[in-house]
Order: structure tokens, then sequence, then C-alpha cells
């Protein structure tokens, strides 16, 4: 949050720390020439007394004074601009950052002094063209929150279910339909992961202080029913269709539930439509990247992962979908030997409920349309025609891969500076979060939103969520894989190795992060793509205007 400065009076003095290095090398004649003698002291300060008087009263001096003092406020308003303040666009708190120039300043030389990387265009940003978060509400949002808030006679109780990311997608689509009814939302609860055993609940994971106070002028949330709902019977709803309206939810929850008092919700994964009116499409936003934080002990852990790999310079975030349900649930072949070919084949036939979609196509069908994850062969040909050096530090998130450690070798063997976090851990840091998968995937999200660069090896949930997270933090660069039209290439072994890194090189130059509008393509969630609704430059504030 940001901190207003206080002012004195007193006089500030600024001091100079010259090297003793530079000192040492003055000749002592050099030292000699800075002294003056008493008498011409006093002459040289009644002329600069003069001077001053003459200064000042020109107008051409105080003209420039005000220009001045003007674009350094401008400049300061700027930079203490925070995109993840609960009320972007609004009155925004000044910050002191005085206390950081001197450690800032000093830690950035030092890092110059100390590392010595590899040329490389690699680690250069996308162009933002201008947008920063802007979260402004409508008059008539603002004017109905206020009745919402006042109502104590609904209550919306949800069981969110899933990965940890697949629970913060949830999560968000709970505070829209919660607001849609106008309805006090139950802290959400999560329900045990049945493939990981994680009994974690929401307070494990998100701080829920947080979370409450971030959305309370939207939705009224409290952690648990009061006492005399407690013998209701809530009306139970677990087959919601899949992108329903605003006026779906009114019309099929609206007038049970106030004949009820509570409405529980399962399975709210895709249920609420990607396309909803402003307001609605804001509060996705703001309930994403502003009021779910994750909980104290997760987010200091993963600032302490994230501030060990940046220790020698920027780095590179991989999010690698190798392990063994990820190819069954694909429908994809690891391609290690055909010893794992087969495992994951015979496992298919056992669980055919397991495959998402398109169960009528072949693996290779698959893998040619761009339906499959990358491996680790295909990721290290595509980070070396993209230009990444041999000493790019490589964190990678995800959970262990098929056939361990010797299906990243060809990934190791090219790029040996290579992590995750048990490697940056220190002993006994992850014991607390032992067989709990949705806090260690937590951790996996902190460090790669904050790396220099993100590229996930296939979507899902985590690669989008971060993608649209990277964009609302200033469009920090994220390398989207386009596998459908660079496959056809890899699978070419007559092409030249520098012809190949051109070609591929080429179709991700649109790939790099860059901003994209959601509007352009019915049904993109805003929080994968936050321009329009959530984002603005100063061509879309002077076309409002």
């Amino acid at each position: 949050m940001a901190i207003s400065k206080s002012v004195n009076n007193k006089k500030q003095h600024c001091y100079i720390s010259v090297p003793s290095e530079i000192i040492n090398s003055l000749s002592s004649t050099s030292l000699q020439s800075l002294v003056v003698s008493p008498k011409k002291a006093a002459a040289a300060s009644r002329t600069i007394v003069f001077s001053r008087a003459r200064i000042l009263k020109n107008p051409r001096i105080w003209f420039l004074l005000l220009f001045l003092c003007g674009f350094f406020g401008m400049l300061k308003m700027w930079y203490n601009f925070d995109p993840f303040s609960p009320y972007p666009c609004g009155n925004i708190e000044k910050r002191d950052d005085s206390s950081l120039i001197s450690d800032g300043f000093l830690s950035s030389v030092v890092k110059l002094e100390e590392k010595v990387e590899e040329k490389s265009d690699f680690w250069e940003q996308p162009d933002g063209l201008g947008y920063k978060p802007c979260l402004d509400f409508s008059a008539e949002y603002k004017k109905t929150s206020v009745e919402i808030l006042k109502d104590r006679t609904k209550y919306l109780v949800v069981v969110v279910s899933g990965g940890m990311n697949q629970q913060r997608n949830q999560i968000v689509d709970a505070v829209v339909i919660a607001r849609i009814l106008g309805a006090t939302l139950v802290v959400p609860i999560l329900q045990v992961n049945v493939i990981w055993g994680d009994e974690s609940e929401f307070s494990d994971i998100f701080d829920v202080e947080h979370f409450k106070r971030t959305l309370a002028d939207d939705v009224r949330i409290i952690s648990s029913l009061p006492s005399n709902h407690l013998m209701s019977r809530p009306v139970e709803e677990k087959h919601t269709p899949l992108h329903v309206s605003p006026q779906w939810i009114r019309s099929r929850y609206l007038k049970r539930m106030r004949r009820e008092g509570v409405l529980l919700l399962r399975g709210l994964d895709s249920r609420l439509s990607k396309d909803l009116p402003s307001d609605l499409q804001k509060l996705r936003c703001k309930v994403a990247f502003h009021a779910l934080r994750f909980a104290s002990p997760i987010f200091e852990l993963g600032n302490k992962l994230t501030e060990r790999m940046r220790s020698k310079g920027p780095y590179l975030a991989l999010h690698l979908r190798m392990e063994k349900d990820v190819w069954v649930r694909t429908g994809c072949l690891p391609g290690l030997s055909s010893k794992y070919d087969e495992i994951i084949r015979n496992e298919r036939k056992l669980r055919p409920e397991l495959l998402t979609s398109r169960s009528n196509m072949t693996s290779h069908d698959r893998k040619l349309a761009g339906l499959c994850p990358l491996n680790a062969v295909e990721v290290t040909r595509l980070l070396k025609a993209l230009r990444a050096p041999k000493n790019a530090r490589i964190f990678w998130a995800g959970g262990n891969p098929l056939g361990g450690k010797e299906a990243l070798v060809p990934l190791t063997k090219e790029y040996p500076h290579f992590y995750n976090k048990e490697d940056l851990a220190l002993p006994g840091e992850l014991e607390p979060f032992a067989n709990k998968a949705s806090i260690m995937a937590a951790l996996d999200y902190i460090v790669s939103e904050n790396s220099d660069v993100f590229m996930p090896s296939h979507g899902g949930n985590m690669g989008h969520a971060i993608q649209g997270h990277r964009a609302y933090a200033g469009h920090k660069k994220t390398i989207t894989p386009n596998k459908r039209q660079m496959l056809s290439y890899f699978l070419n072994p007559s092409l030249p190795e520098a012809e190949f890194n051109r070609i591929i090189f080429d179709l991700h130059r649109d790939s790099m992060g860059q901003p994209a509008i959601r509007t352009s393509k019915a049904g993109r969630d805003v929080t994968k793509y936050p321009i329009p609704e959530c984002m603005r430059n100063n061509s879309m504030v002077q076309q409002s205007l």
C-alpha cells in the first residue's frame, strides 16, 4: 500500500560519496588549487550575492523553476502508480520511496558489476502500448452496491474443486454470481482434491481478510453462515449448464433463493459466461488480480524463492506439463521411449473417461493440431530458436515428469542453470507444505509470475492465469508457443538448423505477450485478456471523453 510522506521544515543535506581511489588519484597540486584565500573568498561572496539578486529578478528563471517543479511532480505521480492497488484508476495515495532510492540504486550498481550476461535480446520486454489497469465502475454499479451490501436475506455457499488454479477461477466466478444475485457470499469451501489428497482450506492458500476487505464495496463476504441459517436446507444445484448469462442465473435461482434463504452451488468451472457486462468483467479482474492474494506464509516463501532466482540476473520460468496424468488426459504420447508410450496407452484404456475431448483423433493428429504438451526436446529447440542464451537461468514449475529427471536431460544439457522450488528452498522450508499440492502450485505461481520471461509448454489454468496476471502487470514478456504452425517444422529432419531457427523465430514475433484485445474474439476470459474492460491507454481515454 502507498504511504503518505510527512513533510518537515528542517533543512535536508545531500552528500556525495567519492570513492577513496578517486581522492588518492588527485595530485597535491590539484588539491591545493581548491583552497581559496580569505580575501578572494570574500570578494567572490559579494559577486555571488549580486549575481543571485539579478537572477531572482529574471522572470524567465521563475518560469523555468515552475516548469521543472511541475515536470518532476508528474514523474513522481507516474512512478508511484500501483497496478495492484485495490482501487486502480481512483485516488492513489502517495508513497514514500525515499528509503528505497539508495538501496535500489546501489543494488543495481552491484548487479551490473557482478554479473556478466551473455548478450541477448531474449530478455527484451514487449511494447505495452501504454496500457495500465483501470477498474472504473459505473455510477449505476456503485448505486446498486448500496442495496446489495445491506441485504441479509440471501446467502450463497459454493464448493470449488480441482487444482489450485482451477479453484481460483471458480472463486472468481463465485464472487460475480453473488453480485448478480445480490447475495452475501460465504467464504468458498475447497473440496478435498481426490487426485493429490490435498485437504487445504481457503485460509491455508489465500489471505481471507484481504479477500473480504478488497471486495467490501462489491459483495458482502462472511466466514460462515449465521446461526439462524445453519439448520435450513439449502437449495442445491449440481448441474448448471456451461456459459450461462446473468439473466439465466437470476431467472433460475433468485426466486428459490428468496424462499429458502441459502443457495449451494457446486462445480462452477466454466459455468458462467465469459462475455459479461463491463462492470461484471471489471469485478472479475478485481477478484483475480487484487482480492486473491496468497496467504502470508506462501507469499513470503514465494518471494524468497524469487529473489534467489533473480540474485544472479534475469530468469525464465517454464511451466512444464509433462506429468503422467497430463499425457493421459490430452491423448498424447510423451515420446520418451516405447516403454513409456505403452504405459500411457494402457492407462488410457483402463480409464477412457480421463480423455478430455476429441477421442476419435490419434495421438499423431493431436500433436499436429497443437493439442499436445511440448516435451523436453521440443522445448529446448524452441528456446534455442528464440535465442535464449545458454547461460539463461531457468525456473521450472509443474509436477514430476513421467520418466523422472531423465525426461529433462535434453533441457538440462543445453541449459544447465535449471532449478525448481526444491532446488531453491533451504532445508526445512518446504516441510510445512508437504503433501499440499495446492500450496506447492501457489509457490510455482509466484515465482513464475515474477519472472522476466514466462513460457508454458501447454495451455491449462495456470498458464492462462499467469498470462493474464503478467498482462495486467504491464505486459511482461510471455511466450505462447505457436504449436499448430511450428510442429510440422519440428517433424522435418531435412530442414537445416539455421533455417529452422529463423522460421520458428519469425512465427513467434507476435506471441511475446504484446497487448491483445479481448473483444476481438468472443468467449475469451477477461482474466487472461484484460483489455479493454480492465486496462486502458491514453488513446482509449481520449475516445471516451
